[in-house]
């Protein structure tokens, strides 16, 4: 994808008549959501994967997690919660977020 202020193509093609392309964020987000589905999810895709980070990273933070979690159940410095709470302490958060959002 070409940047702001450059066209999609490169100078000495018959396409150099082409109006450069200078879209602000909303611009593009408003021409992405125009996209059918597929598309969108597409998009979606390619920009997550952009934000992702390598692998080695993710393992090493996911490791020193798990090592904080055990220590402050080991030590009691937190309490364990049953999944079936969990999960409906969860499910009740997301409604109510989904109902504020419909009412905004």
């Amino acid at each position: 994808m070409a940047r702001a202020g450059e066209t999609g193509r490169r100078r000495g093609t018959a396409a150099d008549a082409m109006v450069p392309i200078t879209m602000s964020t909303e611009e593009l987000l408003a021409q992405i959501l125009r996209l059918p589905r597929s598309e969108r999810a597409r998009v979606t895709s390619e920009l997550l994967s952009s934000l992702e980070e390598p692998e080695d990273v993710v393992a090493q933070a996911w490791a020193t997690e798990l090592e904080r979690r055990s220590r402050e159940v080991a030590d009691g410095s937190v309490q364990v919660v049953d999944w079936e709470e969990a999960k409906q302490d969860l499910l009740t958060e997301l409604k109510a977020r989904r109902a504020a959002r419909r009412s905004s």
